[in-house]
């Protein structure tokens, strides 16, 4: 019988210690979606890694999420930094959609982060530029091609998706008014660019998972950091600029092996955090 209680307790004991290594997960939702959705993604992470501590961010749900990207940036950086801080083993951040946009805002502007791993899940990193049901839904009067008009404007860049849309055929526009994509890409002028790089490049991996079949982040290689040309080719990232000339840090990661780059066909936008194929793949490896 002592011998069983001896066990028990040595038992008891490893399992605590492996709980206790395990880094703190933060889950960042996409456009008009909110915490509650991500629900199942946080069972199966806390069935994989009992004890472990995932917080999935409770701001600017919904119709909020329309909300300018710097101002959800510095409004959910106190309670990331929080989380961080009681976090020394490190952090991991899982977002979605629009979330990873939010992410790589936080990533550049924290200065003390401990996040290890930063994983994207199908989110439109160099932008977006199509025809999607949300776009239709808010702007039915116009199309891609000519909703730069309103996008590209003071009044424009009061909306979320405005922040981050692409159009290849209007660079000059984007470059102009774009008041968040454009200054994490280091594409215009930031008296900060060099902290936001070296505070990005913090990161031990840059996780980026998209697929042919989602059907709204547009194209849908931006999910990789690829984007279109002016003939709406899409380029791969190592052969355009941001990369090319490391404006941010992608070729500096790139040459650590910390960039993971992976395509999953059949799955369609909000099933990303849904499809456990995608968790067993390319999340749970990289929660550790």
């Amino acid at each position: 019988m002592k011998v069983l209680i001896i066990l028990a307790v040595i038992i008891t004991g490893i399992i605590t210690v492996n709980c206790a290594i395990y880094k703190n997960v933060i889950f960042m939702h996409g456009i008009f979606a909110g915490p509650s959705e991500v629900d199942e993604l946080i069972t199966w992470i806390q069935k994989a890694h009992p004890g472990t501590n995932v917080t999935a961010i409770d701001m600017f749900d919904t119709l909020k999420s329309l909300t300018p990207m710097w101002d959800q940036v510095n409004k959910i950086m106190p309670e990331v930094q929080n989380i961080m801080n009681a976090s020394p083993q490190g952090t991991i951040l899982i977002c979605f959609s629009q979330g990873g946009l939010v992410c790589r805002g936080l990533l550049s502007v924290l200065n003390n982060h401990n996040v290890e791993n930063f994983i994207a899940l199908s989110s439109p990193l160099m932008g977006q530029y199509g025809d999607t049901r949300y776009l239709k839904y808010f702007f039915p009067k116009y199309v891609k091609s000519e909703i730069y008009k309103f996008f590209y404007s003071t009044r424009g860049q009061k909306l979320s998706i405005a922040n981050y849309w692409n159009d290849p055929h209007h660079q000059e526009l984007y470059l102009k008014y774009s008041n968040y994509l454009a200054i994490l890409n280091n594409q215009t002028f930031n008296p900060k660019s060099q902290e936001y790089k070296q505070n990005f490049l913090k990161l031990k991996n840059l996780v980026m998972i998209g697929g042919p079949d989602d059907g709204v982040i547009t194209p849908w290689q931006s999910s990789h950091m690829d984007f279109y040309n002016a003939n709406e080719t899409v380029v791969n990232m190592r052969q355009q600029p941001w990369y090319l000339n490391d404006w941010f840090g992608l070729k500096t990661l790139d040459s650590r092996k910390a960039i993971h780059i992976f395509t999953e066909p059949g799955v369609q936008h909000v099933h990303w955090y849904k499809t456990k194929a995608v968790f067993d793949k390319y999340i749970l490896p990289f929660l550790t």
